[in-house]
């Protein structure tokens, strides 16, 4: 992927990683330049959406946004940075809602969401029906009464959600990046600030690389999940058990099969997927997968009879204390001259980038516009 020279010399935005949040901040930076005319954006990354589960993989571990289970699923904002990134999946479910209406292919199917939890803290012992829609602007909150919840379980409700078909979904954002405009551009870079170098009127650049280029608050998160063949799985079902882990059913909708998890372990690098994972997540799945269909269609499923497409890992670009969302200024050189050079920083989201992606992209345009307003009048008087 390249972009030809005579785009050298137009005002630029460049932004780094395909990744979900790359994704929703280029789109939304191009709504923004509508009106500045002919600045362009540029889209750089070293992976891009290209592959499906079960195909052969054209990505590493790291492009996490391919591997994704990719549903809607809020948690109580009971931090600040839970209430920070309530606030961005809340404008994320408006964009889903807003999606499913008007580009139905695009990836994105509106479902209802099962939740058992096994050990609930207090912020969900207090959520009600008027706290969850305040802070996720999901609709369809309830509670479930005891007799529905299986044993173990203490309390369980249910509600809409969204869940995105991760591979259909970027490759659909790309195209709607590249036919309004975009350019791309596929390199390895080895700082934020390298981007500068890429275009001779580098207006500012959007670091939405994911680990951020050496922060030491930055780490991974692996995550292995298993790609079924479980196509009658119609809810996302969630099940915290007691000893801190998680069991979910992800439907797939557009033919993607059902996901089946998982694991947060942060600080592992391991590349490959285990096989006594697999079987455990297997094994706690089919526990919850009888909740995931109409209460007179269900049945227990047999581990025998689930087909395995594939085995997934991918390492979550986490944060230490959340996402980083802040302009930095530093001095760099471009074409040999010396000047200001901003950067947005938007990266380190964890598991939750499908989730919050609209809501870090619309922050990234209000971070950016004070920028975008200055060099563009810079350069009007020049």
């Amino acid at each position: 992927m390249t972009s030809s020279r005579s785009d050298s010399s137009r005002p630029t935005v460049v932004v780094i990683g395909a990744g979900i949040i790359g994704l929703a901040c280029a789109i939304k930076l191009q709504d923004k330049l509508a009106s500045f005319g002919p600045v362009q954006v540029l889209l750089v990354a070293r992976e891009w959406p290209a592959s499906f589960p079960g195909a052969p993989s054209m990505h590493s571990v790291d492009y996490a946004s391919m591997w994704a289970g990719a549903h809607v699923r809020p948690i109580p904002a009971t931090t600040p940075q839970l209430q920070s990134e309530a606030r961005w999946l809340k404008q994320a479910a408006v964009e889903f809602r807003r999606q499913v209406a008007a580009e139905p292919w695009c990836g994105v199917t509106c479902t209802m969401a099962v939740e058992h939890l096994e050990a609930p803290d207090q912020g969900y012992r207090n959520q009600d029906e008027t706290s969850f829609a305040r802070e996720s602007g999901l609709r369809g909150y309830r509670k479930l009464p005891p007799s529905k919840l299986p044993d173990g379980v203490v309390l369980g409700y249910e509600y809409e959600t969204y869940c995105i078909n991760s591979p259909v979904y970027c490759g659909h954002l790309l195209r709607r990046f590249l036919l309004r405009g975009g350019k791309t551009m596929r390199r390895v870079l080895k700082s934020e600030w390298e981007a500068f170098s890429l275009r001779e009127n580098t207006l500012f650049v959007v670091n939405a690389s994911g680990v951020g280029f050496g922060d030491p608050k930055s780490f991974p998160t692996r995550g292995q999940t298993v790609v079924t063949d479980l196509a009658h799985v119609k809810k996302t079902v969630t099940r915290q058990n007691k000893d801190g882990t998680w069991s979910f059913l992800i439907p797939r909708f557009f033919d993607g099969g059902t996901v089946v998890g998982g694991t947060k372990e942060p600080g592992d690098w391991r590349v490959e997927p285990d096989l006594a994972t697999r079987n455990r997540l297997l094994v706690a799945a089919l526990n919850v997968e009888p909740f995931s269909h109409d209460e007179k269609s269900r049945g227990k499923c047999d581990i025998e009879r689930v087909g395995v497409i594939s085995d997934v890992v991918g390492r979550r670009p986490t944060r230490e204390g959340g996402m980083r969302l802040e302009v930095e200024e530093r001095a760099v050189v471009n074409q040999g001259k010396g000047l200001n050079g901003h950067v947005v920083h938007a990266y380190g989201a964890g598991g939750r980038g499908y989730e919050i992606c609209w809501g870090v992209a619309n922050e990234v345009v209000a971070l950016a516009s004070p920028l975008l307003q200055a060099k563009m009048s810079s350069r009007a008087k020049l």
